[in-house]
């Protein structure tokens, strides 16, 4: 097993960390320990604490039952250590070993032991992988939602957290009440303006809790923008065995991702930050343009490949995008409806980022899951598609393209394949009542999901008929029948 013990036993070619493990100290909290956050914010931490010993990992998760638990102790095993194999589309491999965790805690195991770190001063960053629709923002009323059961739960129990915002304001409390500077907190999901919706969040629960306290975290806490970008796929039982074999490192816990990796930051830290413009962050003062190219052109294909990639039964995105139909889609989807209205940041050649996102998606190496890129689609559609949507209706433009997308997503729903496969799909933000609008005989009616809800203030029409119309096309005809219905 990989461990600090066992450290010196690892042999070339797996470049080994820098710096003694045992020297490094925890200036960061990261909260939602995932497969990206251990390709990307960890992988950049790693490589500048040579220098800056001070900047070290302490993960948090906060979900509860047998699968958190096996994590925690797999982590502990190991030291917190794990392998991070990156794959070029070239089949070019490397493996490092990544040291940047130095410890990880499952909150609902030792609650008090997170907000001693937390209110602890050494403690400077507290950044969070929480997923898109981790934020607990109502998308009918734009604002923090309290009455979420949790959020309840930790307003009447403030001592005793169960969400990240109950434990970072309380961490934040405490630290006002010994006069200990606030850290920053620094979002890390796929969001537009993220840290806005981060910022957003965190004050809406304050504010419910200790409007004093709230007006106290406004004044002195920051939360930057970022654009995070690199493609990191689910690591089953056997692509762990695989890596495993081909680095001869027994890790319990080995990563997976392509070569690729970006990270557009805004300079806007409250207690310090690390030096990570020397490991390629780029640092700005508004991230805006980044994150909608990136959100725009990677995130909106990706889902625009996978929602119907499932339905012709591709299991992973490489495959799906070998397909020509489906990726002229994504091509034509590209070229006619994004980049029209997208504003390049500078130094981006948007032809040239489009080829780019093909050919990261054509790397065979990454296996990754349509199913994944397809989890939570509600909240997808609505950061990745929503300007996209918003700029063809006001233009009165051919919403064609988008229009088969959504109707891809809703068939997609229903958890059958055209080989008659059944699979199943995560969209945590459906109740009951809204996952049968999608079974509904009524084609019309998924068209009431909240995932379409960004514009509902606009004329769609034509747009909802079209989509009725390629639902009908793709249940009765299939998938490839619909796009063939489509401009050229």
């Amino acid at each position: 097993m990989l461990t600090l013990e066992c450290l010196g036993n690892v042999k070339s070619p797996v470049h080994l960390p820098d710096y003694n493990p045992l020297d490094i100290k925890a200036g960061i909290i990261h909260f939602g320990v995932g497969n990206f956050f251990r390709a990307h914010e960890a992988f950049y931490i790693d490589k500048i604490l040579k220098a800056e010993p001070d900047w070290g990992i302490i993960g948090v998760g906060l979900t509860k039952g047998d699968h958190s638990s096996k994590k925690a102790a797999l982590f502990h095993a190991q030291d917190c250590l794990y392998s991070l194999t990156e794959c070029a589309p070239t089949g070019d491999r490397s493996v490092r070993i990544i040291a940047a965790l130095r410890d990880y805690l499952l909150a609902p195991q030792n609650p008090q032991k997170v907000l001693e770190h937390l209110s602890n001063p050494d403690i400077r960053i507290v950044s969070m992988t929480i997923t898109e629709g981790g934020y607990n923002i109502n998308e009918t009323t734009g604002m923090f939602d309290l009455s979420n059961p949790d959020v309840q739960s930790d307003l009447q129990n403030p001592e005793n957290p169960q969400t990240v915002f109950g434990y970072v304001v309380e961490g934040l409390r405490r630290r006002r009440a010994a006069g200990t500077k606030a850290f920053t907190i620094m979002s890390c999901d796929n969001l537009r303006h993220n840290g806005d919706v981060a910022r957003k969040a965190f004050l809406g629960f304050a504010q419910a809790r200790d409007p004093e306290l709230a007006d106290w975290i406004a004044r002195n806490v920051t939360f930057p923008n970022a654009m995070v970008d690199r493609i990191t796929p689910t690591v089953t039982a056997d692509i762990a065995k695989a890596l495993n074999a081909a680095s001869g490192v027994e890790d319990g816990l080995p990563v997976v991702a392509e070569e690729f990796h970006q990270w557009v930051l805004e300079d806007n830290f409250a207690n310090g930050r690390p030096d990570l413009a020397k490991t390629g962050v780029q640092f700005v003062t508004d991230v805006t343009d980044y994150e909608h190219v990136k959100i725009r052109m990677l995130n909106a294909s990706h889902i625009m490949l996978s929602f119907p990639a499932i339905l012709l039964g591709y299991a992973h995105v490489d495959q799906a995008i070998k397909d020509p139909a489906l990726k002229q889609n994504v091509e034509n989807f590209l070229t006619r409806d994004v980049i029209p209205t997208l504003k390049a940041p500078p130094g981006v050649n948007l032809q040239h980022y489009m080829q780019s996102v093909l050919s990261r998606f054509s790397n065979p190496a990454m296996a990754d899951q349509t199913l994944r890129i397809a989890s939570d689609g509600c909240a997808k559609i609505q950061v990745f598609w929503t300007q996209t949507v918003r700029d063809l209706l006001l233009g009165h433009k051919d919403c064609s393209r988008i229009a088969f997308g959504m109707a891809a997503y809703l068939e997609m729903l229903r958890g059958i394949n055209a080989q008659g496969q059944t699979y199943t799909t995560s969209e945590p933000a459906y109740t009951a009542e809204q996952e049968a609008l999608v079974h509904s005989d009524d084609y019309a009616a998924g068209l009431k999901l909240p995932a379409f809800d960004a514009w509902r203030d606009l004329e769609s029409s034509a747009l909802d008929q079209k989509v009725i119309e390629l639902r009908k096309i793709i249940r009765t005809q299939g998938v490839l029948a619909a796009l063939a219905t489509l401009p050229t």
